[in-house]
């Protein structure tokens, strides 16, 4: 969710909640994280595997841009370098932060994480883009969008906004949602979490252009695997239910103030856990629940 927006003269605009994948999976796995992401919007520095999950995804977004028989590896290869300078740019001090020297009183990351160089985190980045390559050929994809924001609203105060990695056109005139994942293939129980976001943007795209995607397919660019699904319009009927449940139960503890600490194996990653009451810390003062002046609402959306 986010609740700012850019407006047109530069200005830091309200725009209506929202519930995103991402944000949906924050407050089922600890409502408190939720509110700290979503709400307080605490900044959180990304770590090695964020950083560069997003540098490939940004490398197979300009992948997509260049005509189809120009999309090989070498090319992808070629786009590493300007994407990591738009990266640095766009997040400054990043790569201090994570590729220099790591102060004396700085206590190791959580997880058994590691202070790499940054040659080692360069070179794991370049396998992955060239281990896209073992799943699909890009030069056969017709892509319709790439990184394509939705938003959709599903009545009742539910707004659906997310971002798609890719939306392809299958033979037949039907759509096919791509989503890139830069860590290995889940069990089970994971598997279930990304199809749930899968889900999300088929939902999304289903409003919004009245049409029940074809396939959804997952590609894990680090194990070389990929799923695929193909969805219904039932049981995207009924996924909406259950997002509006999910919906009522952030919206009831929007006007409560109460988001629940929740502790659990994902404690360990969580940048918050000095202001988590489950480890002895004491949350800031609720902010409140960021409601849209309705005025401009209107004039962030265009009406």
């Amino acid at each position: 969710m986010d609740p700012l927006q850019e407006g047109g003269d530069g200005a830091r605009v309200r725009r209506r909640p929202a519930l995103s994948p991402s944000r949906a999976g924050d407050f089922r796995t600890c409502p408190l994280l939720y509110r700290y992401r979503a709400v307080d919007r605490i900044p959180e520095r990304p770590g090695h595997a964020q950083l560069r999950g997003t540098l490939v995804h940004a490398v197979l977004e300009g992948l997509y841009a260049l005509p189809p028989l120009d999309r090989t590896p070498a090319a992808a290869a070629a786009l590493v370098g300007p994407a990591w300078v738009d990266l640095v740019i766009a997040w400054p001090g990043i790569a201090d932060a994570l590729f220099g020297p790591r102060p004396t009183d700085e206590e190791p990351a959580e997880g058994g994480s590691q202070r790499y160089g940054f040659a080692d985190w360069l070179a794991s980045t370049y396998e992955l883009v060239e281990a896209y390559f073992a799943l699909e050929d890009p030069r056969a994809v017709t892509a319709d969008s790439v990184e394509l924001l939705v938003e959709s609203d599903l009545g009742g105060g539910l707004v659906l906004r997310g971002v798609v990695d890719r939306v392809d056109v299958l033979p037949d005139g039907g759509l096919r949602v791509v989503d890139y994942k830069t860590g290995r293939a889940p069990h089970e129980f994971g598997e279930a979490s990304a199809m749930f976001q899968l889900k999300f943007y088929a939902l999304a795209l289903l409003h919004e252009r009245g049409v029940v995607p074809g396939e959804l397919r997952l590609l894990y660019l680090s194990s070389g695997e990929w799923l695929s699904y193909a969805p219904d319009r039932g049981e995207l009927e009924r996924f909406t239910r259950i997002l509006a449940a999910l919906w009522e139960a952030i919206r009831e503890a929007g006007r409560t103030g109460e988001f629940l600490a929740r502790r659990g194996s994902a404690c360990r990653f969580c940048a918050h856990k000095a202001i988590c009451p489950e480890w002895g810390g004491t949350p800031p003062p609720y902010p409140g629940w960021p409601e849209a002046d309705p005025g401009t609402e209107r004039a962030a959306d265009g009406a």
